[in-house]
């Protein structure tokens, strides 16, 4: 009986080559993996500075929230009194670091509308721009509420029940019936301001005077009515207010908006901004109406997206930074930073790690600026 060959003891040359490979790599200045450690009890800013060394989008979270660090930063280096220009469009004085916050709508449907609402009542922000149902929703929640609801719920139920569906949140059409019963009437004033002054109206100045007329400490607008901050709004007719516009001018037509006017003082807040930050929330119009004004001065030197939307399909939604460098939205030289997250969960965090925590740097700030001359001399 022959025997039996002896199996060999090595590991394969090629298999030990390819699993054991040496590498090369100097790990002196590189950032070590760690997360939150809950031994050290439960320390929420801990936790959320720690995200930066957790990896995969929680580190995304953290460079957001170093790049709104130092946009804040850059705005906060010269002092408010020592700044003598003006921007001649906004008449709002030109920080060291302009900043522009765009959001899409649903986040005023949604509750980080109190987000935002605190950003532009402590005046951390130097202009808003947003789509038509974020302007609406604003003055609408000042006038009846929104209700928690479910994804799932049938739509032909809600119909006939004169329910809205926003997501998982519910409005009652008879909100809407309380937004025209207290817009048509502004609407008939500005109607006759056009006519017998010679007013012309832009969507920034019609938003300008809701945020007056609401007189609502709650409300977005009434803060940068307040705070002389501009929202712009090139799709106002996109929505609630579009349609009472529609009703309006079945009623007295004649009534114009002026979107050129508003594209002019939008632009030139950026040409005339020493620096600029952008912060976007979603995508499609808002998204590229900030960076398209930001091209005008070769590029914004800090941004933050925050949105859910893939480049795969060639959207602007979904398109990263680095495509809008290459058409000069933002500078070449700036680190700027794209979260792939629900923005109503993760905005609200990032605010707390950044503005929330200058805000009493930004309300002496606010109160300096209150005993400065309105204008420069």
């Amino acid at each position: 009986m022959a025997s039996t060959p002896k199996a060999s003891t090595d590991v394969p040359s090629i298999a030990a080559e390819a699993v054991l490979a040496k590498s090369d790599f100097d790990s002196t200045n590189a950032t070590v993996v760690k997360g939150y450690d809950f031994n050290n009890g439960i320390d929420h800013h801990a936790l959320l500075s720690s995200y930066a060394t957790c990896g995969f989008s929680a580190t995304k979270f953290g460079l957001a929230v170093q790049e709104i660090i130092r946009m804040i930063n850059k705005k906060l280096e010269v002092p408010v009194e020592d700044i003598t220009d003006f921007n001649s469009h906004t008449n709002r004085r030109l920080s060291n670091c302009t900043i522009f916050l765009g959001l899409t709508s649903n986040l005023v449907s949604c509750g980080v509308r109190e987000t935002i609402r605190y950003l532009v009542e402590h005046n951390m922000v130097d202009c808003l721009v947003v789509t038509a149902g974020g302007i609406e929703e604003d003055f609408i929640k000042c006038l009846g509420n929104s209700y928690i609801g479910a994804f799932n719920l049938s739509g032909k139920e809600l119909r006939k029940k004169g329910v809205n569906r926003v997501g998982n949140m519910l409005v009652p059409n008879d909100n809407y019936v309380k937004f025209e019963n207290w817009l048509m009437p502004i609407l008939d004033q500005m109607l006759e301001e056009q006519n017998s002054q010679g007013m012309k109206w832009t969507p920034s100045k019609v938003i300008h005077r809701l945020g007056k007329e609401i007189n609502d400490k709650s409300s977005i607008y009434y803060w940068c009515y307040q705070n002389n901050i501009p929202v712009f709004s090139p799709a106002l007719t996109d929505g609630s207010i579009g349609d009472m516009l529609y009703f309006h001018s079945h009623k007295t037509s004649g009534l114009v908006l002026d979107i050129v006017e508003d594209v002019r003082k939008m632009n030139n807040q950026a040409v005339t901004a020493k620096h600029s930050g952008m912060i976007i929330l979603g995508g499609g119009l808002v998204k590229h109406h900030v960076s398209n004004a930001n091209l005008m001065r070769n590029g914004a030197d800090f941004s933050v997206n925050v949105n859910t939307g893939q480049e795969f399909d060639g959207s602007d939604s979904g398109a990263p930074p680095d495509e809008a460098v290459s058409w000069g939205k933002i500078k070449m030289d700036a680190t700027p930073v794209k979260l792939c997250a629900d923005a109503s969960f993760a905005f609200p965090l990032i605010v707390a790690e950044t503005f929330a925590r200058y805000q009493q740097q930004f309300d002496q700030r606010l109160e300096k600026e209150k005993s400065l001359p309105k204008k420069a001399a």
